[in-house]
């Protein structure tokens, strides 16, 4: 009993402010939550970047141009979208964001790369709200060649897989 007590202090003086808005029992809560919460966008994640990686637009080269035949792709990423936000939603997420972030291999200047992705990541968060997704909801973000899936990219099937848009939840 006299070790509870001691914790208690301790704890009291360690962070007098949490320790008196939660107790042992909120705390508990709250990393429960937390921990359902990320497996929750772990579960997402998972499933946005299968999604994403089966539902690939083209565009035209070095533009941020789609290329025809993406319109069925888009629904799908459209209705995974609207099927992650009914799962955060009804598990209790209220702050997250979809962000669409584009990829480029490694051919060329690094900054145009990088603003390509961007523009590229951007209109598919642009078709994505035309399809029904809340703008307030998705967010794009270019990346360039910084985070390749393949390594190096010296052939044009090693290019073409780095050349992609990948789409995830943050909290």
């Amino acid at each position: 009993m006299r070790l509870k007590a001691l914790w208690m202090a301790v704890s009291l003086l360690a962070a007098p402010g949490v320790a008196l808005a939660q107790g042992p029992l909120d705390q508990l809560k709250k990393a429960a939550g937390d921990a359902g919460k990320g497996a929750l966008e772990k579960k997402i994640n998972s499933k946005l970047k299968q999604e994403a990686s089966k539902n690939q637009c083209s565009f035209k080269s070095g533009t941020d141009v789609l290329e025809a035949g993406c319109d069925q792709k888009l629904k799908k990423l459209t209705a995974a979208l609207v099927d992650a936000k009914k799962q955060l939603d009804s598990g209790g997420v209220k702050n997250y964001k979809f962000e669409v972030s584009g990829h480029t291999d490694s051919t060329g200047d690094a900054a145009k790369n990088k603003e390509l992705s961007q523009k590229r990541a951007a209109v598919i968060v642009k078709e994505l709200v035309a399809r029904g997704i809340p703008s307030g909801e998705i967010i794009a973000l270019g990346r360039g060649s910084e985070q390749m899936l393949v390594k190096p990219d010296d052939t044009a099937a090693k290019k073409a897989k780095n050349r992609r848009y990948e789409i995830q939840v943050r909290f």
